[in-house]
């Protein structure tokens, strides 16, 4: 496997992992499946202080994380929000493991102060994989999400890097 820097050519595969998580899961809360174009605006929102990542096995992309802007004002620069996204068929193996140690060591790189992960009711794999790097859960928002008919709490988890 191997994790680089996403570029404008994997915004595809990169889609269509989305979009198998939003059918199929609480990672996220958007509910109907995004074209590339549609996802556009969100990969171009993304620059050197918040890098995408992806994880390619055998040329085919079957994962991303990336480090978003946490809040728009200026005295939150230190702080990124991280997600990561694995295709189905490759769940298991480690690959999410691994691209959110990349985009940690990504952060840390940048120099930013604190990272932020919230983590959707029902969502158990990503909470243990967050706390077994080392984020700490600092609260819960009560059902502020509905997905698959049912309302969710979302998880907020946060990592100082220095």
């Amino acid at each position: 496997m191997i994790i680089r820097p996403a570029v404008l050519s994997d915004l595809e595969a990169m889609t269509e992992i989305y979009n198998e998580a939003i059918l199929t899961s609480t990672a996220t809360f958007d509910i109907e499946p995004m074209t590339r174009d549609e996802r556009l605006p969100w990969f171009e929102s993304h620059d050197e202080r918040h890098p995408i990542l992806v994880a390619e096995v055998e040329n085919q992309i079957v994962g991303w994380s990336c480090l978003s802007q946490w809040r728009p004002r200026r005295a939150y620069a230190d702080t990124a929000e991280t997600s990561f996204y694995v295709k189905t068929s490759h769940r298991g193996r480690g690959i999410g493991r691994q691209l959110k140690q990349a985009i940690i060591e990504e952060a840390r790189r940048l120099g930013y102060h604190i990272l932020i992960a919230g983590v959707a009711e029902g969502n158990e794999v990503s909470l243990h994989l967050n706390q077994s790097l080392g984020f700490e859960v600092v609260g819960t928002f009560k059902e502020v999400g509905k997905k698959f008919g049912k309302v969710l709490d979302v998880t907020y988890l946060q990592l100082m890097l220095n």
